[in-house]
């Protein structure tokens, strides 16, 4: 290997995200839990990935499905207990699998008892863990909270005569990091998960723990759009590098942030080595491209363009050409299925799309993160019913709307698309009821296509299915260290139906092509010839145009060639 690549295990793994509520149940009460997850162990080594990140397992009321911890040192009973986590590491380590781990401290639950203790009195000891505003200064400057009925992010309460502040559910106060002690409690505790053999942290909404605690109103750049002032808080970075020094810096361990808010101008501040603050960080600039204009969680109603697709990623690959590392994702337990999403999940087009997408992830330069169920192709569920719906967010918004008389159907038609909840339906299995997911009803309805063919147990059985076209390419990423660390070049910019890109390191060369069509697509590009280059892989047949430089994709045909 000539060029410096500065190899590290976190760049070369590929990581499956596991929703624990939705993975396997075997307490036969409808909810996943953590022997389940132990079960499916061999399975999730069967798919070549290395890395397993666990959403929220911590104790917790539920609120918001394991988001709002009221301690981080236990495990939520529904889910098992530390015996059965620390059985289920212990059997990651035996099959040489790393272990992610949710930390969620931009807020806790309102049940911790750190908070519990915040809102006895002013004088509490633990009353500057949290943001308090005493009423007597008046109603305090607007924030807008997610999953609040009124958006409103401060709350009144009785008890001191103060609004504390919830960027989140009303369940969800934020914690207070200008304070020292609450950023040693936070360090103590990811010492507590490192020195149990845990190998990271997925770190949630970490871009948002900075507040200006004068709560100024809101300069009038930001326009109502809250986000981007949430995350640059003023002294983010000095919380980040002060958590790298005090703990991160001790052990081998993976970070990435969730970053909602972060402008790729600024991206090369959180994971520029020299830095030392994190790893990677998600972004969010592709969840947005098919969203209204400032609604977060309302589907545009044009529909969205490859070459914006194109331009996200393109962009976001050249930040981190010479330093930092991306990390690569299409859904996980907050947006939908991505080959509802991205794809084209009708029956003629599904295998393709959902073969296509995974052969997208799986040779661009970022860690790539696939998300459960993702390597079968679900899809998503599309509930008809708000009585159908678990997730806050979706209820909420509901309730909103009801209250201010506003179109009930036009909302729940959007939620088809855009629930949370399309992300979370039960893992699917096998054929049997609720496809082998729990004997009992579960907690979220399973998706009724797991019995035409879009489970595990079925498509184990065929060579050509969705997983184990998964595993093949899981193997040629691995076997060419190109598609890792190569460059990426963009070809054939302003195609709307093909994306096009070239990874090369070391004298070597791949094409990567993908058909994003629901139409057979022929494409050129003068510089290359189709008679010397390898086919590596592709998810459908390919058909030889006559013409050296010309190629002809199906719909959906994703193909991989080694150039030279």
């Amino acid at each position: 290997m000539k060029e410096d690549i500065n190899r590290k295990w976190w760049k070369e793994g590929i990581v499956y995200q596991i929703y624990p509520r939705s993975f396997q149940d075997t307490t036969g009460n409808g909810v996943g839990d953590l022997q389940g997850i132990i079960q499916r162990l061999d399975y999730i080594k069967s798919l070549g990935v290395d890395i397993i990140w666990l959403n929220p397992v911590y104790e917790s009321p539920n609120d918001d499905n394991g988001y709002d911890i009221s301690d981080y040192r236990n495990i939520m009973s529904e889910f098992g207990t530390m015996t059965d986590f620390d059985e289920l590491l212990a059997g990651m380590k035996q099959r040489g699998l790393k272990l992610v781990m949710d930390l969620v401290v931009n807020h806790s639950s309102d049940e911790h008892r750190w908070f519990q203790e915040s809102r006895k009195s002013r004088d509490n000891p633990y009353r500057d863990y949290y943001h308090w505003w005493p009423a007597e200064k008046g109603t305090p400057p607007k924030r807008w909270s997610f999953f609040d009925v009124e958006s409103n992010a401060w709350k009144y309460d009785e008890q001191t005569d103060a609004y504390y502040l919830h960027c989140f559910s009303v369940k969800q106060p934020d914690l207070k990091w200008e304070n020292p002690k609450v950023r040693q409690e936070v360090y103590d505790l990811m010492e507590f998960w490192f020195e149990k053999g845990v190998d990271g942290f997925r770190m949630d909404v970490i871009s948002f723990i900075s507040k200006d605690t004068n709560f100024p109103e809101l300069p009038e750049s930001y326009n109502g759009e809250f986000i981007p002032f949430y995350s640059n808080g003023p002294k983010l970075h000095d919380y980040l590098r002060e958590m790298n020094r005090s703990v991160l810096s001790k052990y081998n361990v993976m970070t990435v942030g969730e970053a909602p808010g972060v402008s790729i101008d600024r991206a090369l501040e959180f994971v520029d080595e020299d830095r030392e603050e994190l790893n990677m960080f998600f972004h969010f600039d592709l969840m947005e491209l098919d969203r209204a204009q400032g609604e977060t969680f309302t589907m545009a109603k044009e529909p969205w363009k490859l070459t914006e697709f194109k331009k996200i990623h393109s962009n976001w690959d050249a930040v981190f050409a010479k330093k930092g590392w991306g990390s690569m994702f299409l859904n996980n337990h907050d947006f939908p299925r991505s080959v509802s999403r991205w794809g084209n999940d009708s029956r003629t087009h599904w295998y393709n799309s959902a073969t296509m997408l995974q052969t997208f992830l799986l040779s661009m330069r970022g860690t790539p993160f696939f998300y459960y169920g993702e390597e079968i192709g679900m899809t998503n569920v599309k509930f008809t019913k708000i009585s159908e719906y678990q997730d806050i967010n979706t209820i909420n918004r509901y309730k909103t709307i009801q209250q201010n008389g506003g179109d009930i159907d036009a909302f729940l038609a959007n939620e088809k698309d855009a629930s949370r909840d399309n992300a979370r339906t039960p893992m699917q299995w096998d054929t049997s009821e609720n496809s082998g997911f729990s004997k009992a009803k579960p907690w979220l309805r399973v998706n009724e296509n797991y019995k035409e063919g879009i489970n595990a147990a079925t498509q184990e059985e065929d060579k050509s299915s969705v997983l184990n076209y998964f595993r093949k390419m899981v193997q040629v990423r691995k076997d060419h260290l190109t598609l890792i660390y190569g460059n990426y070049e963009l070809v054939l910019p302003s195609n709307e139906q093909v994306y096009g890109y070239t990874r090369s390191l070391d004298q070597k060369k791949y094409l990567v092509l993908l058909s994003f069509s629901t139409k057979k697509t022929t494409v050129k590009i003068d510089e290359i010839s189709f008679e010397k280059a390898e086919l590596i892989i592709s998810n459908d047949d390919i058909y030889p145009t006559g013409e050296v430089n010309r190629f002809e994709l199906m719909p959906y045909q994703a193909a991989i060639y080694k150039l030279f």
